[in-house]
């Protein structure tokens, strides 16, 4: 056997017995490294004494009986050892989820008070039901049934303590029993509607993108939907309908208008005698269209537009060119912008508010990353002002983020994060997107405090 010490520890590992008696071999370990379960250098699974008994034993021409039984007992506990380290490694893969580290619960912060009478008027992201949103609400539903109410439950809470709560639908409703379709023409099942409604939406924005990719019949497939599940609809209109009229709600007393627009249509050009089943933005038809809606009583004109570039967080020239022109018209108060299925910053052009971009609330993309998970319900409260005009008292952004896994569903983070029971390594997944959602959220905000983040302490 070899000598015991080589610029390092040696560690004699005795090889199973056999009948020629050959020795035992030895693994040189340098200064540092780390032998059985001890501290780095300092050796505990072969204790001194037995290397000197077994090298002393080891010296002669032969090994003794008792070199024999050291070095079996060396043998245990090598494999003792060995077992340890072992099971060390493995637990990285043991049935029982590990002990997460403990970590920060934030509580839900108080609600924005307001004195006086107010409206909160709540805008959603998208709702973009890809091949895998209808594929989950399959298995949420057992298999026989679509169930896309499972997906939005996480923001119902917030959906329904709004007046007023309208979301974005960007794709067109298929037939009861499909065929369904994703990209690049979407055709997306009508169950969807019924989970709108039970979100607590009152009204969607219907004019986007994809709106017209099923044709006119498309479109009206959607709006019957809609109305099956009594959810409002602005932006697209059945062939021969009279567009645009206003679409009008009330809340708490006070009639909101939501008109809709969208600046492309997929590529698709729409044909002679039918322009009118989808609005499109330019600044004359917005204008008339808000001065229709307060004729028609509205005391507030909300404006949803479906602008901007894929996956970019800051607006485009068209989406600021457009904001600038909305913002110098006296009868609109507020802008939920929609498209870039990102979050886009909000932004004050003298009394009124754009935001460009609420990224997604309920969608899977091919390519999920996390700024396509992230999106904002943007809570606007309006109070009275002076000359019987209401004015924006404050905004709240409510951050959302679409969990993947185990099942897709969206998240309230703010919620989440005030749940003990969400685990650390979930909970830092959701800190992060409440952090890098405002960090685009408020790039031109300037020194203005009127936007609040939720689940932040901006």
């Amino acid at each position: 056997m070899a000598n015991g010490v080589h610029n390092g520890w040696a560690w004699p590992v005795p090889a199973w017995p056999r009948s020629d008696g050959d020795d035992a071999r030895v693994v040189v370990l340098q200064p540092g490294e780390l032998v059985g379960h001890g501290v780095r250098g300092q050796p505990d699974a072969v204790p001194s004494p037995i290397l000197a008994a077994v090298s002393s034993t080891a010296a002669g021409s032969g090994i003794s009986f008792f070199g024999k039984l050291v070095r079996t007992m060396l043998g245990l506990v090598v494999i003792a050892a060995a077992a340890g380290v072992a099971t060390h490694a493995m637990g990285l893969w043991q049935i029982a989820e590990p002990t997460d580290p403990p970590m920060m619960v934030r509580p839900v912060a108080k609600a924005v008070s307001v004195p006086g009478r107010t409206v909160t008027i709540l805008g959603a992201g998208s709702i973009l039901p890809a091949p895998e949103i209808w594929d989950q609400a399959r298995r949420d539903g057992g298999g026989s049934t679509l169930d896309f109410g499972l997906m939005m439950a996480g923001a119902r809470k917030a959906v329904s303590g709004a007046d007023l709560a309208l979301c974005h639908l960007s794709a067109p409703l298929a037939a009861t029993g499909g065929p369904y379709s994703g990209l690049p023409r979407y055709n997306v099942p009508a169950e969807a509607a019924r989970a709108i409604a039970d979100t607590g939406f009152d009204g969607c924005a219907t004019a986007a993108e994809h709106a017209f990719d099923q044709g006119s019949a498309g479109v009206a497939r959607t709006l019957d939907a809609l109305d099956r599940a009594e959810v409002g609809h602005s932006g697209t209109y059945r062939v021969g309908e009279r567009s645009p009229h206003p679409k009008i709600y009330t809340a708490n007393g006070v009639k909101v208008a939501h008109l809709s627009y969208t600046i492309d249509l997929n590529g698709q050009k729409v044909p002679a005698g039918r322009q009118a089943t989808v609005a499109r933005p330019t600044p004359t038809r917005i204008e008339n269209d808000a001065r229709d809606a307060r004729a028609a009583g509205a005391a507030i004109v909300v404006v949803s537009v479906d602008w901007g570039t894929d996956g970019e967080h800051e607006p485009d020239v068209d989406e600021q060119e457009l904001a600038r022109t909305i913002a110098t018209m006296r009868d609109v108060d507020l802008v939920f912008g929609h498209g870039a299925h990102v979050a886009q910053p909000v932004e004050r052009i003298g009394d009124k508010w754009i935001i460009y971009g609420l990224g997604d609330f309920a969608a899977r993309h091919p390519q999920p990353v996390y700024d396509n998970r992230e999106g904002s319900m943007m809570r606007v409260t309006f109070s009275p002002a002076q000359a019987g005009r209401w004015t924006v008292a404050a905004i709240e952004a409510l951050p959302t983020f679409i969990d993947l896994n185990p099942n897709i569903r969206i998240v309230d983070l703010e919620q989440a994060l005030a749940d003990p029971a969400v685990p650390a390594g979930r909970r830092t997944i959701y800190q992060a997107a409440v952090d890098h959602l405002t960090s685009h959220l408020q790039t031109r905000m300037g020194s203005d405090s009127l936007l609040q983040v939720r689940a932040t302490d901006k």
